[in-house]
Formats: structure tokens, sequence, C-alpha cells
């Protein structure tokens, strides 16, 4: 349309509405006319707004404003089923703290709509409402992780998740078992589980490493252990998959004082058993151990590195 003086404009248009404000209309890279999202005072300020928009397509720091209208809720969920790589736990993990942590407060709010304060109420409401530091930590590195990517398909011009030190996990210290008590508490569980908290103790192996040793993976002679794979808890089931990384496959040495408990371990299995360590049948063997339940002095619920200890 023809401005003030006359002139044919060169970039977008400019037009008077009923209402006496004026609106700005501007051609996309994909073709499509759009309007601004507010409407104008005068006509210089729609003016200088068409100027600023054109230096944006020209420079291809345009958004498509469409694009960002995705759900958080949904943009998330699909950022997890598209992720290469992630173990069948780390998915769990995911879905769980988006299901739990992230999809409740961003219900009906979309990529584009979120801002840096929007992201801070967030994490406080979390707080507030009692998740752990950790646990907001983990959802807030999700989160971010998922708006990077939005920044990456164009969805978005800065990534709202900028909060010095929410990223940050303070876990309190772990309780660590003594050898006095690590012996104790392998004398109250019996022999099913002897030797599982004495090579615990003694080779520091994590817990889905242990649950995954074949008899033929512990050498009696040469006092060591080979870790080749880890059990993995999913959905469906379980299933055993090689460590996270190379270092993880390795031969880890233990000490000839533990050796007659794992010698009586291995004899006491069946000739067939396909793993040293397996729970009874219909039950799920577990990460933790009540001391106190098997007879122990009235220890906490130990985690698994518990058993990690130094002399």
């Amino acid at each position: 349309m023809p401005n003030d003086k006359g002139r044919q404009r060169r970039f977008g248009t400019i037009r008077l509405l009923p209402s006496g404000r004026y609106q700005a209309r501007y051609p996309g890279p994909d073709g499509v006319r759009r309007a601004a999202d507010d409407t104008f005072i005068t006509k210089t300020e729609a003016r200088d707004w068409l100027t600023l928009k054109e230096a944006e397509i020209l420079e291809g720091d345009w958004i498509d404003p469409e694009a960002a209208e995705v759900l958080v809720s949904d943009y998330a969920a699909t950022w997890i089923d598209e992720r290469p790589g992630l173990r069948p736990k780390t998915v769990l993990i995911y879905r769980g703290l988006l299901r739990s942590h992230i999809a409740p407060h961003f219900e009906h709010v979309t990529v584009g709509a979120v801002t840096v304060a929007r992201i801070r109420r967030w994490r406080k409401k979390l707080l507030d409402s009692g998740v752990s530091d950790v646990t907001a930590a983990k959802a807030y590195r999700l989160l971010r992780a998922v708006f990077n990517t939005a920044l990456d398909d164009g969805l978005i011009r800065r990534n709202p998740c900028r909060i010095k030190g929410a990223a940050k996990e303070h876990s309190p210290g772990r309780p660590v078992l003594t050898v006095a008590q690590v012996y104790a508490l392998a004398d109250a569980v019996g022999l099913r589980y002897r030797a599982l908290i004495l090579l615990a103790a003694f080779t520091s192996l994590r817990w889905a490493e242990l649950a995954a040793l074949t008899p033929s993976d512990i050498d009696l002679d040469a006092l060591t252990v080979r870790v080749t794979r880890q059990l993995y808890y999913h959905e469906a089931g379980y299933s055993f998959r090689p460590p996270k990384s190379r270092a993880g496959v390795r031969v880890v040495a233990f000490p000839e004082l533990i050796a007659p408990d794992v010698r009586k371990h291995l004899e006491w299995l069946a000739a067939s058993a396909p793993l040293v360590f397996a729970a009874r049948p219909a039950r799920r063997s577990r990460t933790r151990i009540s001391a106190a339940a098997s007879g122990c002095p009235r220890w906490p619920l130990l985690a698994w590195r518990a058993f990690i200890f130094t002399t």
C-alpha cells in the first residue's frame, strides 16, 4: 500500500483499523502473510516494527510463530521417544519426571510461551511442594535439554532455562559401612546372599553388574570377577545389556579373604544356574536391603552404595 508520501512500501503492509489503531502485515520466508502480534497506535510504530521484522528475515533469525505452538508436554514426550541411544532405565526416569514434575505444571502451555520467569516459578513450586533438590535438578536438566532441541529446531530464539545453579544436585552424604558392619550384615542375610554382600563391599561393583554375573564370570584361582554386562529393568520386564561405556567392561579383583564364601556360594548353586545371584521364584531382587528386617542392628534402609566402604 502507498505510504504517507504516496510511495509503495518495499516490505509488508500497514492498514488503519476501525479502532483507529494500525495493523502491520508481512510475508514470511515460507510465503505466508502474517499479522503482527499486536496493533500499533501510530503508523510510525507499525513501520518500525516491519523494519525490524524484515531484518530478522534477512539475517536468518526469523522464528515461525505457528511452529512453537506445540504443547510443552507433547514436545517433551516426542523428544524422549526420538532421543537416540537412551537406556531403558533412562527412558523410564525421563518419562517419570515428565509425568510427575513437568507436564502438570505446563498444561496447555506451548513451547513458544515459556519464559525465564515461568521456569523460575515452576522450579519454586516444585521445591515448595516438597520435591527434593535432587529431583528438581533432574527435572530442570531434562526440560533444559528439551528446550535446547527446540532452539535447534528453530522454534524459539533463546532457551528459557537459564537459572543459575538450578541444574546442580546437592545430594546428602551416604552412609558408609565399616568392615565389621559388612560382615554383620552378611551373617544376617544367610547363605543365599552372603557372597553378594561381600562381593559388593570388596569389589565396588554396581547392583546391576552383580545381578548380571554368571558363574563363568568368577575366577576363583585368579580371584577376579569379569564384568561384561548389566541388568536393566524396563516396562516390559528386564534385559541384559553391555555397560554404558567401554570402561565398564573390565576385570575386578577381590581379596582372598572372601574367596571361601564365594566358592561356597558357587558350589551351592545348581549346575545349570544361569546367574550367580537370583531372587527366589516369583520375587524380584531389590537394590536396597533392610538390615533391621534381617536381624541386624537397626541401621537405616541402606542404599546399595553403602556397601562401598573405606578401611
